[in-house]
């Protein structure tokens, strides 16, 4: 009867989120019910882990029907660890969310639990139609999510940005459905354990399943089809960047390794093709970074390079390549993310800049700079931090299948990518501290934040970093206290922030397309703790997994044993 318990983690915040709907107004509340569930989340998922730490499956058939008839639940070492790291990065971004006022939006609360239920049942469904299903429960309220999160006045660029999104994702998800029709009217079935091996023996199911890896493929950012996360995500707000890199396009990378290691039967005639195309993804993206200035942007193409890197583990289909790439994929996702929001933190505070329009935060906001820092040498895969593991092991198994190219493609855009982060450490944080900032935000730079809230201090809104306890009180950027009043309009086309109390004074001026935005920084820290931990934390972890690497490692082999022999797991589901 335990096995019927995986339900509930697409249940409950399902149920939740359409709770959460009904009181809506009701902040402090609903607030409150969100990291109760979450922190909940957190905890069920991690007791995920010891359950099937013996390399055993775990299976519910939903509402008890037959094998075959039923939607199939299953649960093993690679989908737990996924639960885990997934359920901590939803929550880790929610703290975010409250922190820079995002999460007080209306429907907020709910649409991040609707995103929650998708993806657990993306990670916990053995079938693919259902795959299909979840992935799209995940989608739609991303889509709000981008809606709600923006400034009232965004940018032409940024409705451009979401709309590429969109568009991309709908145009990949019907390529996805086509895909399994095909594999539906060639089989009969589009249970995953009863397609073992198909594609290896029937090119006709190899051709459809080659449709929905390419359907998948798109939706990971993969190199030719990855200009639309680049063009994207830096134009999101923080928090839904943050999450958004940590959930939508690994759901695609592990829907590649569960596809390709059961229904391809791990096929041995393919593994060039990903060699090829995952190495070109290493390189491109970050050759891409280099001619960015935005620090989200230079994020933005790593987080393509690193999608290479990590299916660089299935196309190296073996023990080595498979733990390799699993252990990869669960640090990047932490990594990534503790980026983005160190990133995000100082874009709530100061508005999005490009590099050398703000200096000195190493001296004025040490405890971001340290988060940044930390996470900016694991993504490069310095020691002791979890990206030194996870290149390590990944440039073993590249060349104990003898794929020498890939493993100096590997080390070549590793290095680079200590570049890049250095060249945003040095932009950013070196220098003396800028005092009073004067300068405008470039042409073309989405100003979407310079009227979000929470820009003059996160102490205006209810005496708490970045907390407020007023139902519209972030909406409207009127502070309870009276600290804060804006946003006001003073003229044709001028909107005003003004914070009283000597704390901060934003002007943005907005009168004429393309004008200059000037923004007036004061001196000293203002990124509270409530902002900069959300990314201390998750610097912590890859620390952590950098220090205790070996016992990741062996849950990811034990992951991979899954993954490269599918008897155990075809047998669980099937009975």
């Amino acid at each position: 009867m335990l096995e019927s318990a995986l339900t509930l983690f697409v249940a409950v915040p399902l149920l939740t989120a359409g709770l959460l709907v009904a009181v809506a107004s009701r902040t402090r509340l609903v607030l409150t019910v969100l990291f109760t569930v979450l922190v909940a989340q957190l905890a069920a998922a991690i007791a995920t882990v010891p359950w099937v730490s013996d390399g055993s499956v775990v299976v519910h058939q939903v509402a008890l029907w037959a094998p075959g008839v039923a939607i199939p639940f299953v649960l093993d070492m690679f989908s737990a660890l996924m639960l885990t790291v997934t359920s901590l990065l939803t929550l880790t971004c929610a703290a975010f969310a409250v922190a820079a006022g995002e999460a007080f939006k209306r429907f907020y609360p709910a649409l991040v639990l609707l995103v929650t239920a998708g993806v657990n049942g993306a990670l916990l469904t053995g079938d693919l139609f259902n795959f299909f299903v979840f992935v799209e429960v995940m989608l739609l309220p991303s889509y709000g999510l981008m809606m709600i999160t923006r400034s009232g006045r965004a940018s032409a660029a940024g409705v451009a940005a979401s709309r590429l999104y969109i568009s991309v994702n709908l145009l990949a998800s019907t390529i996805l459905l086509i895909g399994v029709a095909l594999i539906y009217g060639l089989t009969g079935t589009v249970n995953i354990a009863e397609l073992h091996g198909a594609a290896s023996e029937d090119t006709g199911v190899a051709v459809a399943t080659a449709l929905v890896l390419f359907a998948l493929a798109i939706k990971a950012a993969v190199v030719p089809v990855h200009g639309w996360l680049a063009r994207a995500y830096p134009k999101m707000s923080p928090a839904v960047t943050a999450m958004f890199s940590g959930l939508h396009t690994k759901i695609a990378i592990y829907a590649i390794y569960r596809v390709y290691a059961v229904i391809f039967d791990g096929d041995s005639r393919y593994l060039w093709v990903g060699v090829v195309v995952f190495s070109a993804t290493m390189l491109i993206g970050v050759l891409g970074a280099v001619g960015e200035a935005a620090p989200r942007s230079i994020l933005a193409f790593h987080m393509v390079s690193q999608i290479g890197y990590i299916l660089l583990g299935v196309a190296l289909f073996g023990p080595l390549g498979l733990t390799a790439g699993i252990f990869y994929l669960l640090h990047h996702m932490i990594v990534k993310a503790g980026l983005f929001l160190a990133i995000g933190a100082i874009e709530v505070r100061y508005g999005p800049r490009r590099l050398g329009q703000l200096s000195g935060l190493a001296k004025t906001e040490p405890l971001i700079a340290i988060a940044f820092f930390a996470s900016a040498m694991s993504l490069a895969g310095i020691p002791p931090f979890s990206g030194f593991v996870a290149k390590l092991s990944l440039i073993i198994a590249a060349l104990d299948a003898g794929q020498i190219a890939a493993a100096a493609v590997a080390v070549a855009v590793s290095i680079l990518t200590l570049l890049s982060m250095l060249k945003i450490w040095t932009g950013i944080f070196l220098g003396e501290p800028t005092a009073t900032d004067s300068r405008t935000l470039p042409a073309g730079m989405d100003p979407a934040y310079s009227d979000a809230p929470g820009i003059p201090d996160g102490r205006d809104r209810a005496g708490a970093d970045g907390i407020t306890t007023g139902a519209d009180g972030i909406a409207t950027g009127v502070s309870a206290t009276g600290t804060a009043a804006g946003p006001a309009t003073t003229g044709a086309g001028t909107t005003a922030f003004t914070a009283t109390a000597g704390t901060a004074t934003r002007a943005a001026t907005t009168a004429e397309a393309g004008s200059p935005d000037p923004v007036m920084v004061p001196p000293g820290r203002r990124i509270g703790l409530g902002l900069a931990a959300p990314a201390l934390a998750l610097a912590v972890v890859t620390l952590a997994l950098g220090l205790g690497g070996q016992m990741l490692l062996e849950l990811s082999g034990t992951a991979a044993a899954n993954l490269y022999d599918p008897t155990g797991y075809v047998q669980a589901v099937l009975g």
